[in-house]
């Protein structure tokens, strides 16, 4: 029988072209799997031993030695204990492996057909593992290769000898393929799938879209121009923003290419998506400005804390920057980062005069001043009692205050800033504790709500997203997960 085993694996070995190592193993394991099903307890670990010189075999049960605590299968399983009573002078340590010798199973023709299924299964693996790992080597951006089949979750895509998928949310909407077209893809990842990877494929991220412009472009592969910001709602509109890295570039043309041919080249590729190419700008303003375009703009005004910008444009060109379904503006917020507010210059004017009002109407109260002094501090430009506290005493007297009321402001500012801390502080401790301790609510956030009165859990639960930012300023996501953590003790209750 032992020579019967070595002719076997060399044959296998020859056969199939694989390492005798390989054969042995599946070897081992189809002898194994005979062992265990003769004993009829197949949860038990079963080691077999082949002696790559003789053919001899011997086989083995074995148990994992594991501390008391961790004592979980019998049949794979024994503690430590157990082993220092069975075998009082031991040398095994928790970690290592018990060992007790079976009689060997006869290596009949059932054990060699499984053991040949072993190998075949193994060399195919090893063969998806070399197919994968040359075309991971390649560090291909975007591939092109040949759909295969169409499936409810996907399109599977041959490359090659490599299957790779594009899954249906990475696909265009709207588009539609058959077996042998041609089709081209960016390489998104590789996804675990038991012990196969699978390769995963899009037709929807923006770095498609920054790829296809490199290929169609040769200036960006040479450094002189380059794509700094891309933002797409896939097969319907983009934009990309660009940067010349050399003056004598201009950046939107080169992209555009002759009578629109590279931008062109794209767009066909994307599904007839419309590719708005503006120039980038490392001033916020003026990139936002560019990101709207078609539309005109007439006037920004931005606000750093809230990382926002007031977008005034005239009435006839309201509807071009919002775009339809809202899609300009919110293609330019993806390409610009900021949180765009697009109105009208008379919507601007209402707004700007409404916030005028209620400062002007704090410096009353709080510096207890007439109007018209109230109205000066605002036209000079001061939003807050701080900036009246602190300012430069030389400020207040170029805007043609005297000395004594100079200081009387000042005074007074600081005197209400200290009255209004405190009166916040008071405010702070009527807060309950399950709202202060809640996940995403900081201390900024709770001055908020005590402002508005929102003392609990609940009251914050049962505020909308809406109101939550009118109060709190936060940008709708945060929002989002608060009001959905404030809730979350309800849909607990209603569980049980």
């Amino acid at each position: 029988m032992s020579r019967e085993m070595l002719q076997l694996a060399e044959a296998l070995a020859s056969e199939k072209n694989v390492d005798p190592d390989v054969v042995f193993d599946a070897l081992e394991f189809a002898l194994g799997t005979a062992a265990k099903k003769k004993s009829e307890r197949e949860h038990m670990d079963v080691r077999v031993e082949i002696d790559r010189e003789s053919g001899e075999y011997r086989t083995f049960r074995r148990w994992l030695i594991v501390a008391d605590e961790d004592y979980t299968y019998p049949d794979v399983e024994k503690t430590i204990e157990e082993i220092q009573e069975e075998i009082p002078d031991t040398t095994l340590q928790i970690g290592e492996y018990y060992e007790e010798a079976l009689p060997n199973e006869a290596f009949g023709r059932q054990a060699a057909q499984t053991a040949k299924q072993i190998i075949l299964q193994r060399i195919r693996d090893a063969e998806r593992e070399k197919i994968l790992n040359e075309f991971l080597q390649r560090k291909d951006d975007i591939v092109l290769g040949t759909v295969k089949r169409v499936e409810r979750h996907g399109i599977i895509v041959e490359i090659g000898k490599l299957d790779a998928l594009i899954p249906r949310d990475q696909l265009i909407a709207r588009e539609n393929f058959r077996n042998g077209d041609r089709i081209r893809a960016l390489f998104l990842r590789v996804d675990e799938q038991g012990t196969r990877k699978q390769v995963i494929l899009s037709r929807t991220s923006r770095d498609f879209l920054v790829k296809l412009f490199e290929q169609e472009v040769p200036e960006i592969a040479d450094g002189l121009l380059e794509i700094k910001e891309a933002a797409r709602d896939p097969g319907q509109r983009a934009k990309i923003a660009v940067k010349a890295n050399d003056q004598r570039i201009d950046p939107q043309g080169t992209c555009i290419g002759v009578r629109g041919s590279r931008v062109n080249a794209v767009t066909n590729e994307l599904g007839g998506e419309r590719i708005d190419v503006v120039l980038w700008s490392p001033e916020t303003a003026q990139f936002v400005i560019n990101a709207l375009s078609p539309a005109e703009v007439t006037r920004i005004l931005i606000d750093e804390d809230k990382h926002s910008v007031d977008v005034i444009v005239a009435e006839d060109q309201l509807a071009l920057a919002i775009g339809r379904g809202g899609q300009n503006v919110r293609l330019a917020a993806d390409l610009t980062g900021w949180q765009l507010n697009i109105m009208t210059v008379a919507e601007a004017e209402e707004r700007h005069a409404a916030e005028d009002e209620i400062i002007r109407n704090l410096f009353i109260e709080h510096l207890n001043v007439d109007e018209e002094t109230a109205n000066v501090l605002v036209q000079e430009g001061f939003t807050s009692l701080e900036e009246v506290a602190y300012v430069p005493a030389e400020e207040l007297s170029e805007i043609g205050f005297e000395e004594d009321t100079v200081e009387v402001l000042r005074s007074r500012a600081r005197d209400a800033i200290l009255t209004l801390a405190i009166a916040s502080e008071e405010k702070l401790d009527q807060i309950s504790d399950d709202l202060k301790s809640l996940e995403g609510v900081d201390q900024d956030m709770l001055r908020d709500l005590a402002e508005a009165g929102i003392n609990t859990r609940d009251d914050l639960a049962e505020l909308s997203i809406d109101e939550l930012i009118e109060i709190t300023g936060v940008s709708t996501e945060e929002a989002e997960k608060v009001i959905m953590a404030a809730r979350a003790h309800w849909f607990e209750e209603e569980s049980k």
